[in-house]
């Protein structure tokens, strides 16, 4: 069954009111956005149901895997899946393009080779690494150009919707579309972050370090716990990594312990030994985090850099040994 609407926001009075007003035309605002998305993977198949929830009305979807197939059954059923430009054709406001990052340019450019856009026509895609440049077509035969990734990882089921409210938003938008991109991340519970154009890459890669990278550092400790005869190492990590993180993101790095930030050259060692014995593919990345964390660690105080030259000459010693 579809996702149980959420109510609307109130609408939108004042300034803001009239220059949405300007965007989707005299006698469009506020009212609803006809939508179409193209991408049923699990941001695409997400962000149409929320959108369809807050009361905007889905017309028509693209996406032909089985496993799309399966994801619109379970989010989008009333939805008719379309082929793409057909779907373009029909999102007479707002269409929503979310296809891998390195598909993006050409599912636009076919799109508006084939005709499938329109004047005044919202064309958005979800990728964080772009903004509008990637967009060039569809803006140069008059549709508006939207650059609108939601911060969160995905799987592309109901839950992902309790999931979205307070959630940050990157979005890169011409001035005169800030009101409505200001809307739509207000309709789907969430709030905007307004990124420049040349700065979309950096923000990306700041998202992509620090969740995608934490999931593999997550599994890597995991991986050496099972390998120390421990049978639920998600057990032990669980109470550690969530006090981290909280930690982390509430104290800086003045939440940083352990032996790297004490400066505990001896103890390094023997990881380092340890790991080359046991699981040699996992010593790189534990240098490289041990010297960032080491530099970190100096830079906010937390270590001397007289107590930091042992721990550092066995970083570099081990490390010239991974590279030779």
């Amino acid at each position: 069954m579809s996702a149980p609407l959420r109510p609307r926001p109130a609408a939108p009075h004042g300034p803001a009111a009239s220059r949405d007003r300007a965007v989707l035309g005299a006698s469009a605002a506020p009212r609803l956005l006809t939508v179409g998305v193209i991408g049923a993977g699990r941001v695409g198949a997400v962000l149409g149901a929320a959108l369809t929830a807050a009361g905007h009305r889905a017309v028509a979807v693209a996406g032909g895997s089985g496993a799309s197939r399966a994801r619109l059954a379970l989010l989008l059923p009333e939805v008719p899946r379309r082929p793409v430009a057909a779907v373009a054709h029909a999102a007479t406001d707002l269409l929503l393009i979310a296809v891998p990052d390195d598909a993006l340019a050409g599912v636009v450019a076919d799109l508006a080779d084939r005709g499938a856009l329109r004047p005044g026509q919202v064309v958005a895609h979800t990728s964080g690494a772009h903004g509008l440049s990637v967009l060039a077509p569809a803006a140069e035969v008059g549709a508006r150009p939207l650059a609108l990734h939601p911060a969160m990882t995905f799987t592309g089921t109901p839950d992902d919707l309790t999931r979205l409210a307070g959630i940050s938003y990157g979005v890169t938008a011409p001035a005169g579309l800030r009101p409505l991109a200001a809307r739509l991340v207000a309709d789907l519970g969430g709030v905007p972050e307004w990124v420049a154009e040349s700065d979309r890459p950096l923000y990306h890669a700041a998202l992509a370090h620090g969740a995608n990278h934490l999931v593999t550092l997550v599994n890597e400790a995991a991986d050496r716990l099972r390998d120390a005869g421990v049978d639920r190492p998600e057990k032990v990590l669980a109470p550690l990594l969530r006090a981290a993180l909280e930690n982390a993101l509430r104290l800086g790095d003045d939440a940083l312990t352990g032996p790297v930030s004490r400066g505990d050259a001896g103890t390094v060692a023997r990881h380092l030994a340890r790991l080359a014995a046991t699981a040699p593919e996992s010593v790189p990345t534990y240098l490289a985090l041990a010297r960032r964390t080491a530099d970190r660690a100096i830079a906010a105080g937390r270590l001397r850099p007289v107590d930091a030259q042992s721990l550092l000459g066995v970083l570099a010693d081990n490390g010239r040994e991974v590279a030779a």
